[in-house]
């Protein structure tokens, strides 16, 4: 039986998202900002959740209609046949999004849709199922546009980014759908010597260890739709047998990570640990301004970080400075590509970018800018100096 699905993902990353769920055997829908509706059955879904990597929940659509008040809501909600997709033994959380909506409280709309489902309940069993906020068993979202409300069940559970692998985290980490979304923006291919020199707790190149290995990075934690009444374990477990199949031992894969603080290194090694993906990384403490290239040619990724991992007393325009100099110096023959909110880093590096992609890190606004460092090129002119026309 087909149903209707809406995965969401990183702002910016929705044609890859497409990608993903089109390799899961999906039927595409209308892409959004932050997501792509898409149909399929049972089996799409399991598959979507096991090996999107960019996906950052997969919400199954259960009821939509116009409305023009609260009671509209409930009603919607009351009609929806909930105890047959979960029992009233397990506890429930209903969230609410909106845009342009013109109802005064989002909570008292997530109040009434907890009500009219607990009233459905009562209804149908004599019991009713508990809330919680905090580790709910069964996650219930509702979407409000300006004149029309949708009812989904979450099928993910703790959002898909959470691989089951981070046990050591630095500030502000990228979010590992992001991360692996910047990877495949790269071009980057297994076998490809890969570089984050400022490596944090080591998002990029687990993400890039889990790829190299063929690692499905849903592989190794558990999901809502296993928890849910409609559930076929025998069809997840043949999804999941044939994925682990598919993976291949840890080795060496031509893929480096290095941070100036040793505290960030050992994250990453933590991290690497972990999930069973240390042989595959060369890890070392090391100064980007420094080090030397580890193969002729590559891909450099990096999320510059500020504070004690970059600089002790230089300030950011003067680390970014010798930064355009050490990559010019040591790394020709290598694509850099740098994810950062900060729109002047092209010129901080005194480098000129030949691609720049906008993406979101959350609300952030951010670009990822690639720079190709061929030797002799990529220096800016000094200002006043007369430049080239471009075409």
């Amino acid at each position: 039986m087909v149903e209707t699905f809406f995965a969401s993902c990183p702002r910016g990353l929705e044609p890859l998202l497409s990608e993903d769920l089109t390799t899961a055997g999906a039927r595409i829908g209308e892409p959004i900002p932050g997501g792509v509706h898409f149909a399929g059955d049972w089996t799409v879904c399991y598959r979507a959740n096991l090996h999107s990597r960019i996906a950052t929940r997969i919400l199954w659509r259960v009821a939509h209609a116009p409305y023009r008040s609260e009671e509209d809501i409930f009603r919607l909600a009351l009609a929806a046949p909930w105890p047959q997709w979960f029992t009233a033994e397990q506890t429930i959380r209903v969230d609410v999004n909106a845009i342009k909506c013109p109802l005064k409280s989002v909570d008292f709309v997530a109040l009434r849709i907890k009500d009219a489902i607990c009233d459905r309940f009562r209804r149908d069993t004599d019991r009713r199922p508990n809330v919680d906020t905090r580790q709910p068993d069964i996650r219930l979202h509702a979407f409000l546009g300006e004149d029309e409300c949708t009812l989904y069940v979450d099928t993910s559970g703790a959002p898909l980014y959470q691989r089951g692998y981070r046990q050591k985290s630095v500030d502000a980490p990228l979010k590992e759908n992001l991360a692996a979304g910047i990877l495949r923006l790269t071009g980057w291919q297994p076998g490809v010597a890969l570089l984050d020199p400022m490596c944090g707790s080591g998002t990029f190149v687990l993400e890039a260890a889990q790829i190299a290995l063929g690692i499905a990075p849903g592989s190794g934690r558990s999901f809502a739709f296993q928890r849910l009444r409609p559930f076929a374990p025998q069809v997840w477990q043949e999804l999941l047998d044939a994925a682990r199949l598919e993976q291949r031992a840890a080795d060496e894969a031509a893929i480096f990570a290095g941070d100036i603080s040793p505290v960030a290194v050992r994250a990453t090694l933590a991290n690497l640990d972990r999930a069973g993906l240390l042989p595959a990384v060369t890890l070392t403490v090391s100064n980007l301004l420094e080090r030397a290239a580890p193969a002729a040619q590559g891909i450099m990724i990096a999320n510059p970080p500020y504070g004690e991992r970059v600089h002790t007393s230089e300030e950011p325009a003067e680390f970014y400075a010798r930064l355009g100099s050490a990559l010019k110096q040591r790394f020709a023959g290598w694509t850099c590509f740098f994810i950062s909110a900060d729109t002047r880093l092209p010129r901080l590096v005194r480098l000129n970018p030949s691609r720049k992609t906008p993406l979101f890190n959350g609300p952030l606004e951010c670009r990822l800018y690639e720079f190709r460092m061929v030797a002799g090129s990529n220096r800016r002119p000094p200002t006043g100096a007369a430049q080239p026309e471009t075409g």
